[in-house]
């Protein structure tokens, strides 16, 4: 038996809460991913789970085991980084994270050209709107969009962005300009929506107080492109975020309004675990994307407020 085969097998399935979560995510047969298990209880004298017809459940020292387990485990991938020159050049696989729109438009095309400085660095960019743990999920670097939570992880802040409310020259043309927040429910907004409902969009009055505004919206859709694309179409006035509405604002699509009552800008970080040593394809990664980032995102507010 192979006992750090088994170990991760072990951690696999508690991972997914099943063995087969294990065989889907190893992709291994499930007999033989119950083996792995069986034999590891075997060896160590103790049955580490239970199963059950729903999940997998682990007992009081199964708990212990694979705290241990997944130590050693972090340990011996620590040395295999050492040994294979991993903190002496840049180089391995990178997992990055990020929000999916933000990442499309704005870390992948960084991340092409991070390729193409660093030619032994390999980046695996996962997009999901889902918020990923880092150390379970082994995540390099996260970008997160928003106030952080207190945590152990490190965080460099590289820019923010914007709520923006905006609409077409033709809406505006035809059904005027709002001066404030409290005459939107005189006009046709644009709901960012899908099955639960979200109707109330929140400002900040003259004296900086924040307060709702409910809306009443002709036209509802689960993806900020709908909406922005409902809003140049004329169909009503939009809230997006800043980098969401860009393309459409420097073409002339779209119009910021409101831009006097616009809540606080949401920070936008580089989120890493902490490294007692940091591996120089992390370094390098974090000083290649980090300025880059920041003047993408202040060149997106300089292009919504030249045309607020």
């Amino acid at each position: 038996m192979d006992r750090f085969e088994a170990m991760r097998t072990l951690i696999a399935a508690v991972d997914g809460g099943s063995l087969s979560a294990a065989s889907r995510a190893l992709n291994v047969p499930l007999p033989t991913v119950s083996r792995r298990v069986s034999d590891l209880e075997a060896m160590l004298g103790s049955q580490l789970v239970v199963r059950t017809s729903r999940r997998l459940l682990l007992t009081e020292v199964g708990t212990a085991y694979v705290v241990s387990a997944r130590r050693v485990l972090d340990e011996l991938a620590e040395a295999e980084r050492t040994v294979s020159g991993e903190y002496r050049a840049p180089r391995g696989e990178l997992l990055v994270t990020a929000p999916i729109l933000f990442g499309q438009l704005n870390i992948a095309p960084i991340v092409h050209d991070f390729l193409g400085a660093y030619p032994e660095v390999s980046v695996r960019l996962v997009l999901s709107d889902n918020t990923i743990d880092l150390v379970e999920h082994h995540v390099d670097v996260a970008i997160r969009i928003g106030q952080l939570p207190d945590s152990a992880l490190v965080a460099r802040r590289v820019g923010e962005i914007r709520w923006v409310v905006c609409a077409s020259p033709d809406y505006l043309s035809r059904r005027g300009k709002p001066c404030e927040p409290t005459q939107l429910p005189d006009h046709n907004c644009i709901a960012f929506e899908g099955l639960q409902r979200h109707r109330e969009w929140p400002f900040v009055d003259a004296t900086g107080a924040a307060r709702q505004v409910r809306i009443i919206p002709r036209y509802s859709v689960n993806t900020a492109s709908g909406v922005t694309d409902g809003a140049a179409a004329g169909l009503g006035i939009a809230r997006v975020l800043s980098y969401q509405a860009e393309d459409s604002v420097r073409e002339g699509k779209l119009v910021p309004i409101l831009g006097d009552f616009a809540p606080p800008p949401l920070p936008v970080h580089l989120v890493h675990a902490p490294h007692l040593q940091q591996p120089l394809k992390l370094r390098a990664f974090l000083d290649f994307v980090a300025p880059r980032l920041h003047d993408r995102l202040r060149a997106i507010a300089q292009q919504i407020a030249r045309q607020t």
